[in-house]
């Protein structure tokens, strides 16, 4: 029996369990003023520890940055707000003042996360600790801090749990953090009353995603097709030239879709665009989640990948269902097929290898474009390990 005080979502298939824990107060209910409440049900531990499979040829999780602002001081949470932090570790009592100020979650002895219950902090000396930081981390959030990073056996932590944020004292430290082992810690804690110190290490942290392993197709053939219902996806990022979005017919291969930021006679840039494809079409995002592009709506994260493999995060401002003519493009790679179903328009683009767009109307068999592939099926967009044939 699922405890009144813990929301669980717990869906199940062969290979796969997925637990998602959220932490309200001991009675069922969220407590404090309404921003308070809609920061703790945005931002309890459920929605930070969800353990994910990494994709083969693929690192896009998101990585987290909280502030820690021992001694309070209210222009340091004001700058980690507008940098994008996802939390700041305030000293206790002062949760309610951080939530007058934005949407952001608290790590407090009363905080939305509560320190010493959802998340602990180990100082590590020796073996002893990096053992107590590890089990520890087996249940809740584990901040790991020294005064000497050398002997900080992170890339043990990080082997054996993904609940482990590193505190650092500057955007260098928190690079080498997040690197370690390819996939880093979750994410960092930094220490530092400098706001420009800030300002760098949210910029490492949020502006890129990982890495997405991209490769050639050669293009076997297109297909006029009927009417159907396509969706433009417009986020709040401006993407350049060699920037979109992955989409596939399947799970098991989709296409670098160029955003809508060349111009031509007809229409005019719309740098925030993908004119991403039929309705029914999957689109890979952060953390390796995939989603229909029918399910995509404000406010929702997607991923933006470049030509060269780089990927960020991106939100969703509206996404765009309208009736369009479609064109079926089939390409293959290594004699695996894929495929997808896009608007049949000129300014409708894939991306060949050196990053430039290229039309669909002007595809012919042969031309290459540049592709993302992985081995394994998906259901509600989580990665699994059993036969699926998609086709």
């Amino acid at each position: 029996m699922v405890a009144p005080s813990r929301r669980s979502v717990l869906a199940s298939v062969p290979a796969v369990k997925l637990l998602l824990r959220q932490s309200y107060g001991d009675d069922g209910f969220l407590h404090g003023t309404m921003r308070a409440r809609r920061a703790r049900a945005l931002y309890s531990p459920g929605h930070l520890g969800v353990r994910r499979e990494q994709m083969k040829g693929q690192d896009t999780a998101m990585k987290e940055l909280w502030v820690k602002v021992i001694p309070w001081d209210k222009s340091l949470v004001t700058v980690a707000l507008e940098s994008g932090a996802d939390a700041v570790v305030v000293p206790e009592g002062k949760s309610g003042k951080v939530h007058e100020l934005g949407l952001i979650k608290t790590v407090a002895p009363d905080g939305d996360l509560e320190l010493g219950k959802d998340v602990v902090e180990i100082e590590i000396h020796g073996k002893a600790d990096e053992e107590e930081a590890a089990r520890q981390s087996r249940s809740r959030t584990v901040i790991v801090r020294t005064d000497d990073w050398t002997i900080i056996p992170l890339e043990n932590l990080i082997a054996q749990s993904e609940q482990i944020m590193a505190e650092v004292r500057d955007d260098e430290e928190a690079r080498t953090a997040l690197q370690i082992l390819e996939r880093g810690v979750r994410g960092v804690v930094l220490v530092t009353r400098d706001i420009n110190v800030i300002k760098r290490t949210a910029a490492l942290v949020k502006q890129e995603a990982g890495t997405v392993k991209l490769e050639r197709a050669c293009i076997v053939s297109c297909e006029s097709l009927g009417m159907g219902d396509r969706v433009c996806i417009d986020t709040c990022t401006r993407m350049g030239v060699g920037e979109g979005m992955l989409v596939g017919n399947t799970s098991g291969g989709m296409f670098l879709v160029h955003s809508e930021s060349v111009e031509n006679a007809y229409v005019a840039a719309r740098p925030f665009r993908v004119n991403a494809g039929a309705l029914h079409a999957y689109t890979l995002g952060p953390a390796g989640r995939t989603s229909y592009l029918s399910d995509l709506k404000a406010g929702d994260d997607v991923l933006i990948v470049a030509a060269d493999g780089r990927a960020q995060p991106g939100v969703v401002g509206r996404a765009k269902v309208e009736r369009r003519p479609l064109l079926l493009v089939k390409a293959e790679i290594d004699g695996s097929p894929i495929s997808l179903i896009l608007q049949n328009a000129e300014t409708i683009r894939l991306t060949a290898p050196d990053g430039n767009p290229v039309s669909v109307v002007a595809l012919e068999p042969g031309t290459e474009v540049l592709v993302y592939r992985t081995e394994t099926g998906r259901h509600f967009g989580i990665k699994i390990e059993e036969t699926i044939v998609e086709k």
